[in-house]
């Protein structure tokens, strides 16, 4: 078709979509609905009673009360209480613990063995310390040097 031209036809009008009233409605809608789910969410805050901090005392701190158990790779126990250190035999840790539990108001103990220590007299430790009624135990999970 030589000669046809692209020119619309006279009398007929050529339908043409506007893009500039379409982004306007778009842009509406969306504020539209960003304000609606804004509305939605309610902010609720708890009262929170926060520590106020008081000055610090001129009294000494109080001595600490906590016995360590140390168990090493030949099945002995180290006792440490009050910075004292007592090599004490396996059968020891038993009466000892019972003796402090008794003594002090909370008893508590650091268990922790060297780095070749079986792990059947730790567990042995560990009941024995349930058995005397201890509630406040810790497990320290680094190697110690034998004895400290």
């Amino acid at each position: 078709m030589a000669g046809s031209s692209s020119k619309p036809v006279e009398g007929k009008k050529q339908a043409r979509i506007e893009i500039i009233p379409l982004i306007d409605v778009i842009f509406f809608l969306l504020a539209t609905f960003v304000l609606f789910i804004l509305s939605l969410e309610k902010i609720q805050s708890l009262p929170a009673d926060l520590p106020v901090a008081t000055p610090p005392t001129s009294t000494p701190p109080a001595e600490d009360d906590t016995v360590t158990l140390q168990v090493s790779e030949l099945g002995n126990c180290y006792w440490t209480f009050r910075k004292v250190t007592e090599l004490i035999d396996i059968e020891d840790v038993k009466p000892r613990l019972e003796n402090y539990a008794s003594q002090i108001r909370e008893p508590r103990v650091l268990m922790t063995t060297d780095d070749r220590a079986k792990f059947g007299v730790a567990i042995r430790i560990l009941d024995e310390i349930r058995k005397a009624n201890i509630k406040k135990v810790s497990v320290e999970t680094r190697v110690r040097p034998t004895g400290r």
